[in-house]
């Protein structure tokens, strides 16, 4: 059985809670991944971040899923492209490729995750912040060190408390529930856990 390293994010700016390790908080509460899914849960700081990942990948994972919030969005967004681009609109890393494609079945999951009921997208367009950073970054190390993990990204919307917290004074966002964002995360590592070919 494959192993799993399913990361999320810290609270940033306005935010004091981050719907990413909202999430991954619920998912853990009820799913059991018989210890081949670690977790963990990173800052919002691009050169802490990369250092931690730098470290993390270094174990040796099969599949690298990585969640983040996107403020706004009415549905889950499953990234499929890594840009090598910062908020400064320079090279995360000079030199390197321009971007990376995931080889995860995004449209596939896209598709079992609607037919459940969950809003879902599939998204080309991760922004130029640290979620893009974390989605380039992972498959740029996973490609210099010639692994075979495979790399995904899945931007999730405001859970319902984080929304409510900014009425009645500001516009109302979009927001899902964590136990439907739970939901999806079960979809998308039981298609992983149980792919064909692994153990």
């Amino acid at each position: 059985m494959p192993r799993i390293l399913l990361t999320a994010f810290e609270p940033y700016h306005e935010w004091p809670e981050n719907s990413s390790w909202l999430t991954l908080v619920e998912l853990t509460r009820w799913f059991d991944s018989g210890g081949k899914v670690v977790t963990r849960r990173y800052p919002v700081d691009l050169t802490e971040m990369t250092h931690r990942l730098n470290e993390d990948l270094t174990v040796g994972y099969d599949y690298v899923l990585h969640l983040g919030q996107s403020p706004g969005t009415a549905a889950i967004q499953l990234e499929t492209i890594g840009l090598n681009a910062t908020t400064a609109e320079t090279p995360l890393i000079e030199g390197a490729p321009l971007a990376y494609r995931t080889t995860l079945p995004m449209g596939r999951w896209s598709q079992k995750l609607v037919a459940e009921g969950i809003p879902t997208v599939v998204s080309r367009d991760a922004g130029i912040h640290i979620c893009n950073a974390i989605l380039y970054l992972s498959q740029h190390l996973v490609a210099q060190r010639a692994l075979p993990t495979q790399v995904g990204f899945v931007h999730l919307p405001l859970a319902p408390q984080q929304a409510a917290k900014r009425l009645p004074d500001r516009p109302p966002l979009a927001s899902m529930s964590l136990p439907m964002m739970a939901a999806a995360l079960t979809v998308i590592l039981t298609d992983l856990l149980t792919a064909p070919g692994d153990g």
